[in-house]
C-alpha cells in the first residue's frame, strides 16, 4: 500500500480526512506544535486523536519557531497562506524520508482565510508533491457528523489553538508572484530541516 503524509491538526477537519483516506493509504501523521505557546494540551489532544484514528506513527514538529520567523519578517496578512506552504514544504521532506508519495490535508472550500479557492491555488504550486484533500466539497455539518461516527468529536471540539500568531483580516486572494517574494524573506528550508530534526516520533 502506497504512503500519504497527513497534515494532523487537533480540529476536526484533518482527523476526519485522515479516516477517508485510511483504507486507501498507509498514512503517516504530522502535527505542527507550538507548545510554548500553548502549553502540552495542544500536543496531548493531538496524541489522543492519533490513537483514536489507530495510527501507527506521527511526527509531532515544534513550529514555533518557524512561525514567528514568518510574523518577523513577512506581510502579516499573508501569515496563514505561508504558514500553511511551510507546513506542507516539511511534510514533503517527511514524505522523501517515509517513502511516502502523497500530502493529505483536511482543507475545504467551505472555510476561508487560506482555505479559499485563490489561496488553495497558490499554496498548491508551492508544493512539489501532489496534494489529496478529501474534504475539499464538504461542509461543516458533514464533517461534524463523520467525526461523530468515528470517536473524534469528543477530542475535537476542545479549544482550537493553531492561529494564535496569525492576523485578525488574513488574506482571502493572493498569487503564486508575490507569495514567492514573501517567502523569499525566510531561511524556509533551513527552519524546516530544524524542525524535523527536534520532532518526536510517537509509534503505536
Amino acid at each position: 500500500m502506497q504512503r500519504g503524509i497527513a497534515l494532523l491538526s487537533g480540529g476536526f477537519d484533518s482527523p476526519v480526512a485522515i479516516h477517508l483516506m485510511q483504507e486507501r493509504l498507509e498514512i503517516v501523521a504530522a502535527h505542527f506544535h507550538q507548545q510554548e505557546l500553548t502549553g502540552l494540551q495542544e500536543v496531548e489532544k493531538v496524541r489522543a486523536l492519533v490513537r483514536a484514528l489507530g495510527l501507527k506513527k506521527a511526527y509531532l514538529i515544534p513550529f514555533t519557531f518557524v512561525l514567528k520567523a514568518i510574523v518577523e519578517k513577512c506581510t502579516h496578512k499573508d501569515y496563514f497562506i505561508l504558514q500553511k506552504i511551510a507546513m506542507f514544504q516539511a511534510a514533503g521532506m517527511l514524505a522523501e524520508k517515509e517513502g511516502a508519495h502523497f500530502l493529505i490535508t483536511g482543507e475545504n472550500l467551505a472555510q476561508v482565510s487560506s482555505q479559499t479557492l485563490s489561496n488553495l491555488t497558490t499554496i498548491t504550486k508551492h508544493v512539489s508533491q501532489e496534494i489529496l484533500r478529501p474534504l475539499l466539497t464538504y461542509d461543516k455539518e458533514e464533517i461534524i457528523r463523520v467525526a461523530k461516527k468515528i470517536g473524534t468529536y469528543e477530542t475535537s471540539k476542545g479549544p482550537e489553538i493553531c492561529s494564535l500568531l496569525g492576523p485578525k483580516h488574513p488574506a482571502t486572494k493572493s498569487d503564486y508572484a508575490k507569495i514567492k517574494m514573501e517567502l523569499e524573506k525566510l531561511e524556509l528550508q533551513s527552519l524546516l530541516q530544524e524542525s524535523i530534526a527536534k520532532a518526536e516520533i510517537m509509534s503505536l
